[in-house]
Parts: structure tokens; sequence; C-alpha cells
């Protein structure tokens, strides 16, 4: 597993190799596969997401009762007109509350990296793919380069909410979008990995204060604002933007200041939204459900 980008932009200049094929390669050594078979893997992962959003049902709640129907509000809103943000972002927060809420009514989903934020990266590029008329090949070597991402952040930090806040799930989520996406647009690796610290640099300090413990207030509407970011961060690295702090930095800095927020907004739904006298309500009203 690569400890840095660093590695991998340097791998990239010296070989000729693209930052997906160094992971790829990286994967078929680590699991002692054939790249036909970690392509086939990766595909398959890729396919599961696509699955996962087409199945969303928008009738299911969660057993709490704080979560579903959403993400059909939003595709309601979106067909009529009705967002200022338009057809494509509006698409891509529909498809980031409809996979957050499917994962809290318990259907299958993809962890990319984890449960928690599992909206972010295939709102992004489902709806990439959509809107641009990617082929599945691009979408599987951007997925890559994705995972590539959630690799060295859980190298240098983590991708633990209870460990490291929500910059470590919807933030690191939202790097692996946004390195991914530009990826897409073609950008080298260099520009991948400020994209990705571009998106990072905007979420950290996130606070993990899931309502009763539940992945799902206010876990859920987060994935919105990580795949969003993730577009936007993209557009700037591939604009020319880069972050004035090196990308390896900037999740150094996320450790640090994961290990600095106090144990109340880690997960452990003590502090935060989990503490306000709404949130404390609703923990009261569905304990034991």
């Amino acid at each position: 597993m690569y400890q840095s980008f660093q590695e991998i932009i340097d791998k990239e200049k010296s070989t000729g190799s693209l930052f997906w094929e160094i992971v790829r390669d990286n994967d078929c050594t680590e699991m002692d596969l054939t790249k036909e078979e970690a392509f086939l893997r990766m595909q398959a992962m890729y396919e599961a997401m696509k699955s996962a959003d087409a199945s969303y049902d928008a009738s299911l709640s969660s057993a709490s009762g704080l979560v579903g129907g959403d993400g059909e509000r939003i595709a309601v809103a979106r067909r009529a007109g009705n967002l200022l943000c338009g057809s494509f972002l509006g698409l891509v927060m529909e498809k980031a509350v409809k996979m957050g809420e499917s994962n809290a009514c318990m259907k299958r989903i993809v962890a990319a990296p984890t449960a928690g934020s599992c909206g972010v990266v295939p709102a992004v590029f489902l709806s990439l793919e959509e809107e641009k008329g990617y082929s599945t090949e691009q979408m599987v070597k951007a997925l890559y380069v994705s995972a590539g991402i959630g690799g060295i952040i859980a190298q240098r930090a983590s991708i633990s909410g209870a460990a490291g806040g929500c910059q470590a799930e919807i933030g690191a989520a939202s790097a692996m979008a946004a390195g991914g996406a530009a990826f897409l647009l073609g950008c080298d690796g260099e520009t991948i990995a400020h994209a990705a610290a571009l998106a990072m640099k905007n979420l950290l300090g996130l606070a993990c204060d899931p309502v009763a413990g539940l992945v799902e207030v206010p876990c859920v509407k987060r994935n919105v604002i990580g795949a969003v970011n993730a577009l936007t961060s993209a557009d700037l690295a591939n604009a020319g933007v880069r972050s004035k702090i090196p990308p390896d930095q900037v999740f150094d800095a996320m450790r640090s200041i994961g290990k600095a927020l106090p144990e109340e907004i880690k997960e452990t739904g003590k502090g935060g939204l989990a503490a306000t006298p709404t949130g404390l309500a609703f923990k009261e009203s569905i304990k034991g459900f």
C-alpha cells in the first residue's frame, strides 16, 4: 500500500504508468491477482454501486424512522426544475441521499470508504457517467484512483469516524471522489492529488455527531456536501488551482486534527447535534427500536 501521493506521482513520472495503473498493480501484488482478475474485481464493485442506486426504494424507512424517502423528494424537485443547483448537481444530490438512505435501510451498498459515507463516490461517478457518457472501463479506472486515495488516507490518517471524526468518513470519501473525477477529466497524478487535497481541506475538523449513535442524522445528508465538494475540487484542480499546502501534508494535518477532536464529537453520540434537545429526544423516543 502506498504511503503518500508523492510516491505515486514519482512513479507515474518515472515509469509513464497512469495513477490508476499504479494502484491496480499494487492491488495485484497484495491480492495475488492477474491484472485482468483485479480489474474485474473492481468492476464488480462499480456494478454493485450501480445496482444499489437502481434498487433504491422510496417507500422504505430505517428502523428508527429517522431516514427514508428524501432521495425521491430531491428527484421530484429535480425533474420539476425546482432546484437552484440545476439538473446535474441535483442528480448528484439525489444519488448521494438515496445511497445513504439505502444504507440506513439495510440494503446492499459499497462502503467507500465507509458505510456512513457510501453515497459520495457513487453519486459523483454515476452522475458523471450518466451526464458525460464515460464508458464502464473509464469508470472502473477512476474507481481505482479513488481506491488508491482512500488507501493513502487510511495509511496517513484514518477512515474511521470514531478515530478521526466525520472528516475521516465524508472528508475521505470526498477526497476519493474528487481524485477520481479529476482522472476522468484527464488530469495527471499531481493534479489528482491536489483535487483530493482541496476536497479534504474544505472538510477538515468535521464532527462525527450521529443522533442516537445511528449513522443516519446528520450522516445521510452529509453525503451531499461530500459529493458536491468533490466536483468543485476536481474542477478547481483541473483549472490549475493548487493547494498551497502539499497534499500529503494536508492529510497529515487531518490526522493531527482527528487526534485533537474531543471524544464527544467522534461517533460517541455525546456531543454536537446528538446532544441537542431534539437529538436527545430522538434518542429517547427510539430507544430499543
